[in-house]
């Protein structure tokens, strides 16, 4: 966790890595991203969240980057976003 003088975010490390696609999956991911409004790194990204195994005490990092609720204070009520009706 980092700090500066006004807010305290979260410092995300990301590994530099290299893939091997055909012409076509390249294309076909690249027309995807585009249509979601994504970058190519950015779908891989969640196609990989949507693959691996979730880790169990986190069940929500599945989610991670890929909740859009076109509601604003979604982020004040994640729990329910998540896990459905808050009791």
């Amino acid at each position: 966790m980092a700090h500066d003088n006004k807010c305290r975010y979260n410092v995300i490390t990301m590994v530099r890595t290299q893939i091997s696609l055909t012409e076509e999956e390249y294309r076909a991911a690249k027309r995807e991203a585009r249509r979601l409004g994504i970058s190519l790194a950015e779908l891989l990204r969640r196609s990989l969240r949507t693959t691996l195994p979730v880790d169990e005490e986190k069940p929500w990092m599945k989610y991670a980057g890929m909740v859009e609720t076109g509601d604003a204070s979604s982020s004040r009520r994640i729990d329910e976003v998540i896990y459905g009706q808050k009791d």
